[in-house]
């Protein structure tokens, strides 16, 4: 066996093989290992000879690894015959750089005024020092290169099949692109907005103000207003029982911190141990919220536990927050996007119809009353990874709150109204009589917990708003979300049927049919009233109403309630585990696994696009995410490809659009009447064309229930407001911290009680939090309004200032905002580098006579778009656009360069679609000296970032199939690529992912 060849570093005296030494002197950041390196090359070029490393040229030499790939590597200068050779330029293989070239701080958020940072110790390696929060970016490149080189199966090649007419019906594929630009110009229009008539709905009772729940607890806790951290002693007393209490789960950190000798006299903390803090929180702290209450079930001999809350203090709480106060909403309103009121807008709950509806039959039986809508969702979940521990949370939140509270946990908007018992009733053994059980035991656990809203609904209760001002709220139950299983129960239905629709079993799937009409609610009660007829005949009337033999479902005495109308559509188990799933089982039946993995891995790197370098038919447990990660290049995959037998692949193709137009639409955070017309038109589209899939022999019908579920999707909206409203994702995701995270505190052991204690000391803790910053914002403005009369007290000042007034602003509305780190990437890139790696510049320019000859330049520009649809409702969305060379990384693998596309706004774009822009490729962002620009730029004002992009050809006629459009480089007439440098500016500029087309 032959030994491998090894060097040993004179720097550190540590012995690598060939290419480990090379890669160890590239990375080095050792003072002694630098000289060595610096010591080598000015020797004999020893490292260079070494064959993994490329030599100093200014072409990559024969046989040599590209760090980048065809197509966004770089290009050195023609070798065509008659050129003159290529001239050695110094410096390493990129250019002529200095020890202080290279500098990655994309510090994004360090404060004004902040010093410079020092050049990186690795500077002079030609590798800039790479920010943490890149480093897992980098590797990701890295293995994705690695993983392109990978084998790739031939073209399938399918036998021949029958010939098979390739026209295809038009009105199977159409979709109206006048009037979705339509639609998105409504979306953007300011809405006229029309009140609930009636002066008197949402009205307070009183002008009289109670005190909040923080003026309440302030008077008892700390009378003499001197500490605002009260019961604890001190700030430092305050946040390490905070700490404490938030580190984790079963976390015995402070324990252990707390036995430290003298800890708590040197800190002056008020507990010795976590019991003495327990003490503390249990006796002085609230959480504005109930107790649990511990009630018993027995079941066939057996005894369940139940915990759950009083539902109308849960209520007052989430009401009665001060954090709330601002942004409750007390009446409907209807939303249009025209003045002649003809466009309904629909985005929260409170502009869809079931508000205004219910408000006029209150203000018809009582005037002045107040809704306070109640949705539930409930879902059972596994406590652990491994075994059978299971439990049955159920959440409930007020209408009241604006949806983008409802849907995130940490504005604490949810509260954990119930656990029920989640046994399966094993020592039930007939299975009938098991499922009836469950579900009986179900609806009695719920109708004890949601009983206080019968008299509620009907009467009202005095409400307490979280700034002191009363109303008489009527609490009704509005949505139940779920998923399908969970709907079958709520409702009472059978498996395989809709829980919202009388459609035959034998229809479900088959057509974008959504006439049939809503279940008939009097027939199903008067089939509820005949339990004491006897099982038989109740039995007999519970079928023929098409629902289970249920005793007393929870819903059945709650007043202005239609349980079939407030189960609510599911985007998450629906389409992305549902609809989509099953596409894509169908796609790849369609065209085999091996083509489609393949070309996932040809698919560019993006911000938006997660990359499946193994493909996306082999996945297993795919999640909702990824099942959306795969919706976004879908349609890319399946355009092209061809289908056995002979069959025309465009009804495939416009039934994959139809679908993906639904699965976006139905995700607008606000909708108008046009684009809910668009929704149904892209179900229409997609039953036009799901035909396509039984031709190939990959379907037999599609007697498929979320399938259906999809027909009722507009009718939700127009009810309830937009899908983000009563979206499962959002409620899943309470289960971390209401289930899972309160397991792990416990002993696994009786483990219920124990969970509802640690949430209610957490609870506790986050409402002191923010007492705690509304106790420093009052001391905080006092100061303010102190040092306000002390400065109005002086005489004024003998001079006057006058501020200058900034020059109006452009009339080019800006839609993006674009972000750039504060220290360059690469603090002084030489043009020659520049050339080389970054851009195909014609050589010719290099002779340009310049007073500079290095430029600052970026890897990265950050894009924000905030509220795209203008009405308050929609999250700021965030994309990046790379422009950065090949280069290794630290474990010396080649990372390709990265030059991603952007959209130029020519100054007639607008904020949608594309007319007005076209694609160009970022190949370089830089900015000029500061010197070079006075001289250059000498009566203007000199420009700020520049980036240097290659072209496009603009926007055509998109494809009539699949709707996407094709662009192509565009060359001069040697074949050169053209290009164009930009100042960097909101207002044209804007990431691929940020436009609607």
């Amino acid at each position: 066996m032959s030994t491998r060849a090894r060097r040993t570093c004179p720097g550190c005296s540590k012995s690598f093989t060939i290419t480990g030494y090379s890669s160890h002197l590239r990375q080095t950041t050792r003072l002694a290992c630098i000289a060595a390196r610096e010591n080598s090359d000015q020797a004999d070029s020893s490292v260079h000879s070494d064959p993994d490393v490329p030599s100093r040229s200014s072409s990559p030499a024969e046989g040599t690894i590209p760090l980048g790939d065809s197509d966004n590597g770089s290009r050195g200068p023609s070798a065509n015959p008659g050129e003159a050779a290529p001239v050695a330029f110094e410096g390493d293989y990129f250019g002529s750089y200095t020890a202080a070239d290279f500098d990655d701080f994309d510090n994004y958020e360090e404060p004004e005024g902040a010093p410079e940072p020092e050049a990186n110790a690795d500077s002079d390696t030609g590798r800039p020092h790479i920010d943490p929060e890149d480093e897992d970016e980098e590797e990701d490149d890295a293995s994705n290169f690695e993983a392109e080189a990978g084998w790739e199966p031939p073209a399938r090649q399918w036998p021949p099949g029958p010939a098979v007419s390739m026209e295809v019906d038009e009105e199977t594929g159409d979709f109206d692109r006048t009037a979705r630009a339509r639609s998105q110009e409504q979306l953007r229009t300011k809405t006229y907005i029309v009140p609930f008539p009636s002066p008197s709905a949402g009205a307070p009772i009183s002008r009289h103000h109670e005190r909040t729940a923080y003026e309440q607890f302030q008077r008892h806790i700390d009378a003499a207003n001197t500490n605002p951290y009260a019961p604890f002693t001190s700030r430092l007393d305050w946040e390490l029982a905070r700490w404490g209490k938030m580190r984790g789960p079963g976390s015995t950190a402070l324990s252990e911190l707390l036995q430290i000798e003298n800890l708590v006299t040197l800190l002056g903390l008020s507990y010795k141990n976590t019991r003495e803090l327990n003490a503390i929180i249990d006796g002085s702290l609230t959480s504005g919220r109930p107790r649990f209450i511990r009630r018993e079930v027995v079941v066939a001999d057996e005894v369940h536990e139940v915990f759950y809350r009083d539902i109308i203090e849960c209520i007052r709480a989430l009401y009665g927050d001060p954090e709330f106060a601002d942004i409750l909403v007390f009446s409907s309103e209807k939303h249009y996007a025209d003045e002649e009121h003809k466009i309904r807008v629909y985005f929260d709950l409170h502009t869809g119809k079931w508000w205004w509806e219910t408000q006029k039959e209150l203000e018809a039986r009582r005037p002045g009353a107040t809704i306070i809508p109640i949705i539930i969702s409930s879902d059972k979940t596994q406590l652990t990874v491994f075994g059978s521990k299971t439990a049955y949370p159920v959440y409930m939140t007020i209408g009241n709150l604006p949806k983008d509270v409802r849907r995130k946990p940490s504005r604490r908007g949810q509260i954990l109204l119930a656990y029920l018992p989640s046994t399966r009733l094993p020592h039930i053994s007939n299975q009938a009589s098991r499922r009836r059980t469950l579900a009986n035991l179900f609806h009695a656990c719920m109708s004890h917990a949601l009983a206080p809203l019968r008299n509620a609904g009907i009467h009202g209760v005095e409400m307490t708003s979280g700034d002191g001002v009363s109303r008489r709220g009527h609490p009704i139950f509005a949505m139940y979300i779920g998923d399908y299983p969970e709907q079958l129960l709520v409702t009472c239905c059978k498996n395989g049927t809709c829980p919202k629709c009388t459609i035959p079993r034998d229809q479900v799937g088959a057509s974008p049919d959504s006439n049939h009409p809503t279940r008939d609610l009097d027939q199903i009660l008067r089939a509820l009233d005949e339990f004491d007829s006897g099982p038989a005949v109740f039995s007999r009337a519970c079928r023929d109403a098409g629902i289970k033999p249920v005793i007393n479902p929870f819903w059945r005495d709650l007043p202005y309630v239609n349980i079939f109308r407030s189960i609510t559509p599911d985007l998450l188990h629906q389409l992305y585990q549902g609809v989509i799933k099953h596409l894509l089982a169908w796609l790849k039946l369609a065209y085999g696994p091996e083509e489609l993995d393949a070309r996932c891995r040809r698919l560019p790197p993006n911000h938006q696009i997660r990359l499946f370098m193994k493909g996306i038919t082999t996945l297993q447990r795919v999640t909702g995410k990824e099942h959306g990660d795969m919706c976004r290049f879908l349609l890319g995959l399946v355009v092209g490809l061809s289908l056995p037998g002979g069959y025309s692949p465009l009804r495939l193709v416009r039934a994959v659009r139809a679908l993906l137009d639904f699965l976006y639409l139905s995700q607008y955070p606000a909708h108008t009447s046009d684009t809910l017309s668009l929704l149904c038109d892209a179900l229409r589209r997609f039953h036009a064309n799901k035909d396509i899939f039984t031709q190939l022999g990959i379907r037999l019908h599609f007697k498929l229930p979320k399938l259906h579920a999809l027909d009722h999707y507009v009718d939700s909206i127009k009810l309830f407001g937009t899908t983000d409203n009563y979206d499962t994702q959002y409620t899943e995701r309470l289960h971390i911290d209401f289930a899972k995270d309160a397991y792990r505190a416990t002993n696994h052991k009786d483990k219920f009680p124990q969970m509802t204690v640690w949430l209610e000391r957490r609870e506790k803790i986050l409402r002191h939090e923010a007492y705690v910053n509304w106790r420093l914002r009052q001391l905080s403005v006092r100061a303010s309004s102190d040092l306000d009369n002390t400065s109005a007290s002086r005489p004024p000042s003998p001079t006057t200032c006058i501020q200058a007034q900034a020059p109006f602003a452009t009339t080019r509305p800006v839609w993006t905002r674009i972000k750039i780190a504060r220290w360059p990437s690469v603090k002084g890139l030489s043009l020659n580098a520049a050339a080389e790696r970054y851009a195909e510049v014609e050589q010719a320019s290099l002779g340009v006579a310049l007073h500079f000859r290095k430029v600052e330049a970026y890897y990265k520009l950050k894009f924000l778009l905030d509220d795209a649809q203008q009405l308050g409702v929609m999250d700021t969305l965030q994309d990046v656009a790379h422009a950065r060379p090949g280069r290794r990384d630290r474990q010396g693998r080649p990372i390709p360069g990265r030059f991603d596309t952007v959209l130029i706004n020519d100054g007639s774009g607008g904020h949608s679609g594309v007319h007005g822009y076209e694609v160009a490729q970022v190949r370089l962002v830089f900015k000029l000296p500061k010197r070079a620009s006075e001289d250059l730029f000498p009566d203007v004002l000199a420009p700020g970032h520049l980036v240097y992009v290659e072209r496009f050809s603009r926007f055509t006629a998109p494809d009539p199939v699949h709707g996407m459009y094709k662009v192509k480089r565009l060359r001069d007439a040697n074949g050169a690529r053209l290009a164009s440098v930009f100042e960097i500016n909101a207002s044209y500029m804007y990431a691929n992912g940020q436009r609607s087309h």
